[in-house]
Formats: structure tokens, C-alpha cells, sequence
């Protein structure tokens, strides 16, 4: 069904480390699974005809699809796809500034108009995108709604090849066994042939049927999903090395007592009050009263839509509606004339709509410098003592071999290991983690939570954490929200 011999692409930069000798068979289910830049999104580019080949082109039979057009028959969800469509005018802070948002913005009822075979099993796991939010706009979805939103989008056009990379991570626990089931039965019952791109070993369905292992720019030999799973079984969990321990460890305890915008004697971090969040008609937080004390490490968890990032975009001021609410922060009642660099001064923060919002093509090093000044790309030219600062947490996150690199050109996990860098560059003391391990591999996952508990460890440190996969949460959490 496709096939690839002697695969060199044209430009020296989309190569791998060895040509590319594939064959995918009518009947085959396949998975591409392989760690942080080992070369999966490259080899998916070859496949889908994006990067041009020397000599030899790919080989496709679409059958028995009447269009022999690469287009109409095969749709590629890459991870960036999955956070949006990147138009140039997104901001960071857009999904929640009602007001910026044009009146002509794209809505979900319009976007997914066109009739739907298989009209059952859609609507068992889209039915929210049809039925509660047929009039939202896409900026206004949440990350896990967005995805669910660009997986239909895809499966509506009746693709003969589906290719999604990660196409789990962002989905709540429902979400992604109700997709499983819905891309098993369309396996089962179809001509279609699903390609998924993933990064950690057990998001692997049992409906695939074969695994494409990439390590290393490499491409490794086709095997079956039970012949991977029995020689990847015994992967060793890694350990967080002692140097890197003893250096967050000895990381200096800054002087709180002389800062203005923090509680003199710890205490209350956080304090919510019957606060709500309502767009028109439609309301997105419920009353809430939430505390939360210096020290404290919390879960806060709930199903795609719950509110659980407006909920943080009030608590980082992102969203305008929190000086309308009843919020104490860092022992000041929100909107008493502190601004909002004294509100970010103490918090990092990572979260997908950040990750979405850096299309910033400037050295990794630099993407990580801005965390220090708060911004969404590089305002501020760093001093000397703050790159080596930087440099220091991309070595704790294992990516300061990247450091010089545009950010743009780095794999989705390498990206979001900077932007982990970036939220603790400037040693906060409220940490604020929207689902970052998204793109992360098996290893990596580990190795951050790690770093997460180790942080935490140290005076003053206070965690809210947001994960749909409960084995992320790292050692330690004393507290849990569900909303």
C-alpha cells in the first residue's frame, strides 16, 4: 500500500542517518514509536511525500479509493496541527480575551459541516463538539477539545491513510479509550490504515498490528506489535543523576522576607473565593473556593472542557475576568493595584497554549531566557550570568546541546523540554504545570518528574499540576482537585 526504496530526500537537512527501505501492506495497522528527536516526525514527512526523494518517489496504492490524489486520500495530524491551526495572528493570552477574538473567527458547527459517514460512532466521542459546542469558536476550545476537534475534522474527509502523531496526550481518560475503540472499528470495518506516531510505549492500541522503531535517525526492521512488546518490556526506569540532584538542591534560597508581593510568613499562596467564569450563556467554571498554602503540592485534574486552564489563567492574571473575581494571591487581593509583573515575578508556568503560541524562530537558548522576563519571546537581552543561568536548567532538562538552534527546528519534545526550562529558569515559587509532559518520551517523562519532586523539595516551593495520566504526577502530591 506504500512503499519506500533507497528513500534519500533531496534536501541534506530532511535526511535521515540511513536511506529509508519501508513497506506498509494492505491489512497492517501501523505504529512509528521511537524516543525525543530520534527521527519519527522526519520519517512520517518522507511517507507523506512532504520531503521530495533523490531518486526514487514514495509508492502509494489508494485502492479502493477512486482518487489517486495524495490529498484526498491521505491526512497527516501532526503535534503542532493538534494545538491549531497557525494562522500568524494567535496570542498567547487570545483564548481568553473574548473580545479580541473576530467575529468572522471559524466556529465548530461550521468547521465540521460536511456530512459524516459512520454518523454512530462519531458522535459517541464528538458529540460535545457538536452539540455543546457547535456555536464555540476553535480559539475558545480547550486543548483537549481542540485535538478531539482536528482528529473529526480529519476522519470527516474520509481519508484512505490517517496519520496522527501523539494523537492521545491532551485527552481526558474517556476521551482516549472512546477514541481507541472508534479507530478500532474503523480499522476492523474499513479500507482505512491508521499510522499512529508515538512516544510513549503504552499509548500503543491492541489494534496495530506492526511497529516502525526509529532510534537515532534510523529506521529499525518492521516487527509485529507482540515481537515489540517483548523486547521492549524490560526498558529500566531511569534515575535522575546525584550531580543534577545536588545542584537544584543547592540552588540559593532567595530572600522572601524582603519582597513586597509575598506572604511575610508563607501561608496562604492562593485563595478563591465563589469564583466562576461565565462567556455569554455558557458557563465555564462553576463556583469555586480553593486554598492553597506554601508547600503544598496539588493535582488538579477533571475531563477536557472542565475548566481547568481558565482556572490557571486566572491564577498567572492571563485572563481578564480575574480582577473581576474575588482571588488572593500571594497574600494581596487581585486588583489592588499590583501589576502584573509582580503577579508572574513569582510563578512559572508552562502550559499547551504556550506551546502554541511560540512560533518564535530565535535560538532555544533565548526561548528559554524569556521565561525571565515574562514573555513570549525575547524582550530583554539576557546578562551574561543569566545565559549561563539558562544554559544550566537546559543541561538539568537535557537539551543544552540544542541551545543555538532556531526553536522551530526542533522536535515537538525537544520544544517542550525548553519550555519546562523556561518555567523554572527564574526559581519560582509557585510552579504551575498545565500538562507538560505532552511529546515527552518514556524516558524524558521520567526524568522530569524527577526534576519536578526534586524542586519541590526546597523551601518556599509550591506545585499545582495539571495531567489526564495519573503515573505523571511525580512523588509527593499532598493535595487534589477535581473539577
Amino acid at each position: 500500500m506504500i512503499k519506500i526504496e533507497n528513500g534519500v530526500p533531496r534536501h541534506p537537512l530532511w535526511r535521515m542517518a540511513e536511506p529509508v527501505n519501508l513497506e506498509i501492506n494492505r491489512g497492517e495497522q501501523i505504529a512509528i514509536v521511537g524516543d525525543n528527536a530520534a527521527g519519527k516526525s522526519r520519517l512520517v514527512e518522507i511517507l507523506t511525500g512532504h520531503y521530495p526523494l533523490l531518486l526514487n518517489e514514495v509508492q502509494y496504492d489508494f485502492s479502493p479509493s477512486t482518487s489517486r490524489l495524495v490529498s484526498d486520500n491521505l491526512k497527516y495530524i501532526s503535534f503542532r496541527d493538534s494545538y491549531g491551526d497557525q494562522d500568524g495572528t494567535y496570542y498567547y493570552q487570545q483564548r481568553w480575551n473574548q473580545h479580541d477574538i473576530p467575529d468572522d473567527m471559524p466556529k465548530v458547527k461550521d468547521s465540521l459541516s460536511r456530512p459524516l459517514q459512520r454518523r454512530e460512532e462519531w458522535m459517541r466521542l464528538f458529540s460535545p463538539l457538536f452539540e455543546e459546542l457547535g456555536e464555540a469558536t476553535l480559539i475558545s476550545l480547550s486543548s483537549g477539545e481542540l485535538r478531539r476537534f482536528q482528529m473529526a475534522k480529519a476522519l470527516a474527509s474520509n481519508p484512505r491513510v490517517l496519520i496522527l502523531d501523539n494523537p492521545f496526550i491532551g485527552l481526558d481518560v474517556q476521551a482516549r479509550t472512546d477514541f481507541r475503540d472508534l479507530l478500532e472499528t474503523l480499522t476492523r470495518e474499513t479500507d482505512l490504515l491508521v499510522i499512529l506516531v508515538l512516544s510513549k510505549r503504552d499509548d500503543i492500541p491492541n489494534f496495530i498490528t506492526h511497529v516502525l522503531p526509529v532510534e537515532g535517525l534510523r529506521l529499525l526492521p518492521k516487527m509485529t506489535l507482540a515481537e515489540y512488546r517483548e523486547q521492549y518490556a524490560a526498558v529500566p526506569r531511569p534515575e535522575l543523576g546525584e550531580e543534577v540532584k545536588q545542584w537544584i538542591a543547592s540552588l540559593p534560597v532567595r530572600d522572601l522576607s524582603k519582597s513586597d508581593f509575598y506572604p511575610a510568613s508563607g501561608g496562604e499562596i492562593l485563595r478563591f473565593r465563589d469564583v466562576s467564569i461565565r462567556y455569554g450563556d455558557k458557563t465555564i467554571l462553576k463556583p469555586l473556593n480553593w486554598t492553597v498554602h506554601e508547600g503544598e503540592r496539588w493535582a488538579l485534574s477533571g475531563p477536557n472542557g472542565s475548566g481547568k486552564s481558565t482556572l490557571l489563567s486566572l491564577v498567572c492574571a492571563d485572563n481578564p475576568q480575574a480582577y473581576a473575581c474575588n482571588i488572593e494571591l500571594f497574600g494581596h487581593r487581585r486588583g489592588t493595584g499590583e501589576s502584573i509583573w509582580q503577579i508572574k515575578k513569582h510563578i512559572g508556568y508552562v502550559s499547551p497554549e504556550m506551546h502554541r503560541a511560540y512560533l518564535k524562530d530565535i535560538p532555544a537558548v533565548d526561548v528559554v531566557a524569556s521565561g525571565l522576563s515574562d514573555s513570549v519571546g525575547l524582550y530583554v537581552r539576557p546578562r551574561p550570568e543569566q545565559k549561563q543561568i539558562c544554559l544550566d536548567w537546559m543541561r538539568v532538562f537535557g537539551v543544552e546541546g540544542v541551545a543555538d538552534r532556531s526553536f522551530l527546528q526542533l522536535s515537538s519534545g525537544e520544544q517542550r523540554l525548553c519550555l519546562l526550562a523556561r518555567a523554572f529558569v527564574k526559581d519560582p515559587e509557585l510552579l504551575i504545570l498545565d500538562e507538560p509532559l505532552h511529546g515527552l518520551d518514556d524516558r524524558n517523562r521520567s526524568l522530569v518528574r524527577q526534576i519536578i519532586k526534586q524542586f519541590c523539595l526546597r523551601p518556599h516551593k509550591t506545585l499545582v499540576m495539571v495531567t489526564h495520566y495519573q503515573e505523571e504526577l511525580p512523588d509527593g502530591i499532598t493535595h487534589r482537585l477535581d473539577l
